[in-house]
């Protein structure tokens, strides 16, 4: 059994979906609430949908019947300031899950985040020397509690107790289905669809740095599906173990993205621009972009799909569908 916490979000359902699809049986781990969020998961065959408050005891019962866990579920906005919660869910669970698959002998892939970089000083090498992590300065506590982990699995790592595989996965700014639940927290194709659907202008942060351009703002825009792509490749391949960035290696600008949804929707490109609020200049970043040769080191060769590409799968497969949950 595949264990998939975080498994009714943005990318565990999907990744939930794929294993499904691929005949794996499937148990989620999250927290429904009262929103649309089950939707995700509404027409996956799974065995089992668990708490976060009842996987310890979950585990204790059914740990025999799982394989390996895809730990997706955290705090991911990085906006929370309530960073004793977010210590809890990404750092404590994280270790737990981990010591779990280090006791038991199963395979542990968890999302760390490119938010571990934060202003990207030093680079966007996903390079997990000692001296190296420890120059990464992550620009929230959402980041922070993603280096705390990634740190402290790369010394677990050089230990005895460590899982039989372990990958922990910087993902990059990913977009696609299943992420309507996450509020302001979407993809910006998500929260600009509306506006460009309806021929209306798209607003995007003028620049306040000399240099570049208004929407000049660059950011490595990675479609979900090569994400579920990658992370299948790892399960096929369980000698593969460390810390990885996942983006696509190229970094687009935001006007480039506002413009591809446009194409998408096949209306002629209408950008806007308005001031960034000031209370996120200072920790705004300009540039980010995925260093991918490690993994492609390690055999990792199918492409990546291009913006354009993306969006436009996502545009006519999902957001302008009367139906967008899988």
């Amino acid at each position: 059994m595949m264990l998939v916490t975080g498994g009714a979000g943005f990318i565990g359902s999907n990744l939930a979906a794929a294993l499904a699809a691929q005949g794996h049986d499937v148990a989620v781990c999250d927290r429904l609430r009262s929103g649309d969020k089950w939707r995700n998961i509404a027409k996956i065959d799974l065995r089992d949908v668990v708490a976060p408050e009842q996987l310890d005891d979950w585990l204790a019962i059914n740990g025999d019947s799982v394989a390996t866990i895809f730990h997706m579920g955290a705090i991911s906005s990085t906006t929370e300031t309530d960073a004793d919660l977010i210590l809890e869910t990404n750092f404590r669970l994280s270790r737990r899950l981990w010591e779990w698959c280090a006791r038991n002998g199963r395979r542990l892939i968890y999302a760390s985040s490119a938010a571990t970089y934060g202003g990207g000083e030093a680079g966007f090498e996903d390079d997990t020397s000692a001296e190296h992590l420890a120059r990464l300065r992550p620009l929230n506590a959402y980041g922070w509690s993603k280096q705390l982990f990634d740190r402290w699995a790369v010394h677990q790592a050089h230990t005895s107790e460590r899982p039989p595989q372990w990958v922990g996965l910087k993902f990059f700014n990913v977009y696609g289905p299943n992420e309507y639940h996450k509020g302001g927290m979407q993809s910006v194709v998500a929260q600009k669809y509306g506006l460009a659907a309806a021929g209306e202008p798209v607003t995007l942060f003028r620049s306040h740095r000399q240099g570049v351009a208004d929407g000049g703002q660059l950011r490595d825009f990675i479609y979900v599906a090569d994400c579920v792509k990658v992370m299948l490749w790892l399960l096929d391949n369980p000698k593969v173990s460390g810390i990885f960035n996942l983006g696509t290696g190229k970094a687009r600008s935001f006007a480039d993205l506002a413009t591809a949804l446009f194409a998408a929707v096949g209306k002629p490109a209408r950008l806007a621009y308005v001031d960034m609020p000031p209370a996120i200049r200072p920790n705004y970043q300009y540039f980010t972009e995925a260093r991918m040769e490690r993994l492609r080191a390690l055999g990792y060769t199918q492409p990546f799909t291009s913006l354009e590409d993306g969006i436009r799968d996502y545009v006519q497969r999902h957001l302008s569908q009367p139906d967008r949950y899988r």
